[in-house]
């Protein structure tokens, strides 16, 4: 009777649990990074954790297509082999859930869409991914995914500067960087790599040009820079190292939209954008903002000032700027928070509303 409750091999536990077994990899992986692990992008520990997960993933997959193709037979790795698709997709969990982490950290989370929806579609279908997993071109396709994520960030870091100049330099990198993985897994299994190159190359090209047209369409925020802070206020002093801000009391939820807040202005009152953007440490550039006014007659937004300050990295809690206007037309507004070369780091999005009297406000340092 107690005989049916356990199992009777390592590959038989595996199958019995994988699909508790794969979640919790990925959890365990995602609450170690977030909460533990990874502080800043430009500290070496975090680029340890990252360079350790890619080194795991990559020994993942050559030990698991070397044990398929039968030209690694010893006994030790045999017996782990069942273990080596949970071990990969831990170490694939751990570095999408620290991209999530770093892109999640900025106050701009419509801008961080696709690294969550990654993750989420790895815990969801995780099952039916365990399984992907054991496959040759998907390994490597994912493998090229998370390398060319960590290179977008990691080159900036290294050179000081963000552009898009930067991230074809990542691109090409990471072509390169595949292109000696994958010969050098042709040195060590020829025929199964010869089988799947063209499925390989079909694969990597996919990946290429689609994070191209994300990065291009500002559909991927140009970390290393990540926007900490940004609202709207009525005033904005600077008090030694601090500032102070004056703003309109909101609901907490609403604390972290950035959308369909209201300002209510009084006549001549002068309106005031605050942010803070986090940068690496010996990093710096512009920052913009550009403030856009929606034309209700014509459907389209129309850019009517851009105030621009330079930008020095290190700080925790962001690089802290703010621009002001004064006479704004009651409507829909938004500023964008770019780089100096137009990539948008955040939004905020207010409506003014024209009032006789003026707003009852609450002081904020930062």
């Amino acid at each position: 009777m107690v005989r049916k409750y356990l199992p009777r091999s390592t590959e038989e536990l595996i199958r019995w649990y994988e699909r508790y077994i794969s979640p919790l990899a990925l959890i365990a992986g995602f609450l170690a990074d977030n909460y533990i692990l990874l502080r800043r992008v430009d500290l070496w520990t975090s680029n340890l954790l990252f360079f350790s997960y890619l080194i795991v993933v990559a020994v993942g997959i050559v030990l698991i297509n070397l044990i398929a193709t039968g030209r690694l037979k010893n006994p030790f790795f045999l017996k782990a082999a069942p273990f080596l698709p949970v071990i990969a997709q831990f170490a694939f969990g751990g570095l999408f859930s620290g991209y999530v982490s770093l892109y999640s950290r900025s106050a701009a989370y419509s801008t961080s869409w696709i690294f969550v929806g990654v993750l989420a579609l790895l815990l969801l279908g995780n099952e039916r991914f365990t399984r992907f997993y054991a496959r040759f071109t998907f390994q490597v396709g994912i493998l090229f995914t998370v390398l060319f994520s960590f290179l977008i960030f990691y080159l900036p870091v290294i050179l000081g500067s963000i552009g898009p100049y930067i991230f074809v330099a990542s691109g090409i990198v990471s072509l390169g960087l595949m292109a000696v993985f994958v010969r050098f897994l042709g040195f060590l299994m020829p025929e199964h790599v010869r089988t799947h190159r063209t499925e390989i190359a079909r694969s990597i090209a996919i990946i290429f040009v689609t994070f191209n047209i994300l990065y291009f369409s500002n559909a991927i925020p140009p970390l290393p820079l990540a926007l900490k802070e940004a609202g709207v206020y009525h005033g904005v002093v600077k008090q030694g190292d601090e500032y102070l801000l004056s703003a309109e009391p909101v609901p907490w939820y609403e604390s972290y939209l950035r959308y369909n807040t209201v300002y209510h202005k009084t006549a001549g009152e002068t309106v005031f954008i605050y942010s803070a953007v986090f940068a690496p440490s010996e990093f710096s550039t512009t920052i913009l903002h550009e403030w856009e006014f929606y034309n209700e007659k014509t459907g389209a937004w129309v850019k009517t000032a851009t105030f621009g300050f330079p930008l020095t990295g290190g700080r925790d809690g962001g690089y802290r700027g703010f621009s002001m206007r004064e006479n704004l037309d009651a409507g829909t507004w938004r500023v964008n928070v770019k780089t100096g070369n137009g990539l948008i780091i955040g939004r905020i999005a207010f409506t003014v509303e024209d009032v006789s009297s003026p707003a009852r406000t609450i002081e904020i340092r930062n």
